[in-house]
């Protein structure tokens, strides 16, 4: 008995709940299958399945054996594309995980070009605005927003500068009223982006740099969100004012639908600079699929301003 290939099996059948749907998956007469699962099991020396005339299931004892070996034949999978991956010439599926509104407006017009020059490539898109855990989900390469100080224990490679823009409708300074200093937000309505961690629902604080001074303000309102897009929605019709990544205004400032405000100043929610980066696990250092990507983005993404 092949081992490996009896694993492998095992895990079909599981899925397809019977020995028949098994075969027809892998291609082999339901004999076949049906002899590898007797032999691995009194192999172990235990019953792995439950066999009925209307459906094959695992037992206790299966249902545990298959948890443990799929982690394994996962990790063996990754050791093998590892060994693949170390050539010049990048081969295979590359996963990578990028927030999402950054993935629509900067990722995904140059996926097609990248898909088109690397032909034996596949790539597996994960989007979401989550910090992702890149062992736990298997990311090859993540594209954050923020400090990379925060993922100290990756590889970081910067992509662009993360500028943010104050930004408000035409409609909301006509009722409210147009801001001359930064000092004077704190008296409006602002709509800010939730990062999570230590930032409190109803109260953050902007930074404003001007040279060497720093005007920090604890801002307010009645919304908050994760997603930069539900954000930009609510400020295009009036409700407030919100500091928002250049990337996601720059079309609606210059189109007159939006105004930005103190533009001298160098602003974020946060002390410190943000960055948009790639980040990716110490083991994936000499991948060719990991470096080619990221150097596919950095070509891409170091000509715009990004936010």
């Amino acid at each position: 008995m092949d081992k490996l290939v009896a694993l492998n099996t095992l895990l079909e059948v599981a899925e397809a709940g019977g020995f028949s749907k098994a075969a027809q998956r892998l291609g082999v007469a339901t004999s076949s299958v049906t002899r590898l699962m007797d032999a691995l099991e009194a192999s172990l020396g235990t019953a792995l399945l439950t066999r009925t005339t209307r459906c094959v299931s695992l037992t206790d004892a299966g249902t545990a054996y298959v948890e443990q070996i799929s982690k394994v034949l996962d990790d063996l999978a990754v050791a093998d594309d590892s060994i693949f991956d170390s050539g010049a010439s990048p081969v295979g599926v590359l996963r990578i995980s990028v927030p999402t509104a950054y993935s629509r407006l900067q990722l995904a017009p140059h996926l097609a070009s990248f898909l088109a020059t690397y032909p034996r490539m596949v790539l597996d898109v994960v989007v979401g605005d989550y910090y992702v855990d890149l062992a736990a989900e298997r990311i090859d390469v993540a594209v954050r927003i923020g400090l990379p100080s925060r993922d100290e224990h990756l590889v970081i490679r910067k992509l662009a500068d993360n500028a943010r823009f104050v930004v408000a409708s035409p409609a909301y300074f006509a009722r409210c009223g147009l801001p001359s200093e930064p000092q004077e937000l704190a008296a409006h309505e602002c709509l800010r982006f939730g990062y999570g961690g230590t930032y409190r629902p109803a109260r953050q604080i902007w930074t404003f740099l001007r040279g060497e001074t720093e005007v920090r303000v604890e801002v307010e309102g009645r919304m908050i969100a994760n997603n930069p897009d539900i954000l930009l929605e609510a400020v295009l019709a009036g409700r407030g004012i919100a500091l928002l990544p250049e990337w996601l205004v720059a079309a609606e400032i210059h189109a007159g639908r939006l105004v930005r405000l103190f533009a001298d100043a160098e602003i974020n929610p946060h002390a410190g600079r943000s960055a948009v980066y790639a980040a990716y696990l110490p083991n994936r250092r000499h991948s060719s699929k990991v470096r080619t990507f990221v150097q596919f983005l950095q070509e891409r993404v170091q000509g715009v301003r990004e936010a």
